[in-house]
């Protein structure tokens, strides 16, 4: 795996390929990950994994045809033969008069901020393993785990890097640290599993293995023997682990494709309050050690922290430089490239501001609801906002937690829950999408 400078000097060597192939314009970008990882189950060693990937991808323009092409052959032959293959399809493709570069009086300038993603420590895969193993016996002494689905550590390394034929150069390196435990409770039909797992740039930002394996039998535990619920509106709260996925969908139709497709629920909502007074959403890619910190996006924009959500209400729309040009506004700078093709849109480390309400106080009006830990499927409508998913959880009765329930489904239009949507105060940092405890009132819930 190259260096960053490395990186960036190979991505600026295609672009110069292209251009001298005949290219308008063109970008280039260079991405690498190395990791490794050990898998433990009942004790014993199941795999031993390494895995290693190099990848440089451009994109060319003829005027406003455009074409993009990867590889994972470095040597010159093969980017000269890379620049002269995109130039040819990119001459055959049709014209879309939003194609092009990112604004040049908008690109980035380094020094850029440092994020702090570089941990320079290594792991061996003996360390690895008694992660995995200390992970695995704190699950397994819970009482009540009976089997182990095993244990997984790894450990991993990337860079990325970005250049353009109108003046930008940038690349960055991070690496990552993870550690899951998945484990089951019960005997015969009565079992159940669940699991526990954090990701981190820095080792040091992990909970230790114990605590993960404790979390994860308590988890597995606290599911046995579930019970089933009666159909009807009920208060639902959501626990932070599942509680992230109602602000992805947010982001979703915040999207700059969704919104030039007319396929978002969000249309015509700007500056609408959808969510009560007082609730912010935050978007910040320059968080120390987030796990979606970036210098910079996929075009070569600036990435800053800014507010999605202010006062309940939507500010704007997530803009790579194509959806820009459509809705005749400027990008945000949430370009994200993976790989070959054009950009899309990604955000950094996106929060939900917590309430004033500790979790007891939120639910402590509820006489009859659901708390809801796991969500199934993926039964939500983008363009309308209906919203139906599997879930398991627990009941809440006189707002005290109550014992486990699964096999029910809960419904209703995101406009409609994010209307009725309350934040707790537990408020937890190490997702890429961090939220409290989130209460929503009047959903439909489906059981018997």
């Amino acid at each position: 795996m190259l260096s960053p400078q490395q990186a960036q000097d190979r991505a600026q060597d295609l672009v110069e390929r292209a251009r001298r192939a005949g290219a308008d314009a063109a970008d280039a970008i260079y991405a690498a990950n190395a990791s490794e990882g050990i898998q433990i189950r009942l004790g014993n060693l199941e795999d031993v994994e390494r895995s290693e990937s190099e990848h440089i991808s451009l994109r060319v323009f003829a005027g406003k045809r455009s074409a993009s092409i990867g590889s994972s052959d470095m040597s010159p032959a093969a980017l000269d033969e890379l620049a002269e293959r995109a130039i040819s399809m990119a001459r055959l493709a049709p014209e879309d008069a939003y194609a092009g570069l990112a604004p040049e009086e908008l690109l980035s300038q380094a020094p850029w901020p440092d994020l702090d993603m570089i941990d320079s420590g290594e792991l061996s895969p003996q360390t690895l393993r008694t992660m995995a193993e200390e992970g695995e016996e704190a699950a397994r002494a819970v009482a009540g785990v009976t089997n182990s689905d095993g244990a997984s550590a790894h450990s991993g390394s990337g860079v990325f890097a970005l250049t353009t034929s109108h003046g930008f150069a940038g690349s960055y390196a991070s690496t990552n640290h993870s550690l899951s435990v998945s484990v089951v409770a019960g005997e015969g039909n009565a079992k159940q599993r669940d699991n526990a797992w954090r990701q981190s740039h820095h080792r040091e930002d992990l909970p230790s293995a114990a605590e993960i394996g404790t979390l994860a039998g308590t988890r597995a535990v606290g599911r046995l023997n579930p019970g089933r619920v009666r159909s009807g509106p009920l208060p639902v709260v959501f626990d932070p682990r599942v509680g992230g996925t109602l602000i992805g969908h947010l982001l979703g139709a915040m999207s700059g494709s969704a919104i030039t497709r007319r396929s978002s629920f969000l249309l015509d909502r700007i500056e609408e309050r959808i969510f009560k007074a007082g609730i912010e959403i935050g978007d910040n890619p320059h968080l120390k050690r987030g796990l979606r910190s970036r210098p910079f996006d996929g075009e070569g924009l600036a990435t800053r922290p800014t507010t999605l959500v202010e006062d309940g209400r939507v500010t704007g729309w997530l803009l790579d430089t194509a959806s820009a040009r459509q809705l005749g506004l400027a990008p945000t700078g949430h370009a994200a490239r993976a790989g070959g093709g054009s950009p899309s849109v990604s955000v950094g480390n996106v929060h939900l501001s917590a309430g004033t309400l500790s979790p007891e106080e939120l639910m402590a009006d509820i006489k009859d609801g659901i708390y809801v830990t796991e969500l199934i499927g993926q039964g939500v409508n983008g363009v309308t906002g209906d919203y139906s998913r599997g879930a398991s959880g627990f009941r809440i009765i006189d707002g005290q937690i109550a014992g486990a329930v699964s096999e029910l489904t809960v419904a209703g239009n995101l406009m409609a829950m994010y209307a009725q949507l309350t934040p707790a105060n537990d408020l937890e940092w190490y997702r890429a999408i961090n939220v409290p405890t989130i209460r929503v009132d009047g959903m439909t819930v489906a059981g018997e």
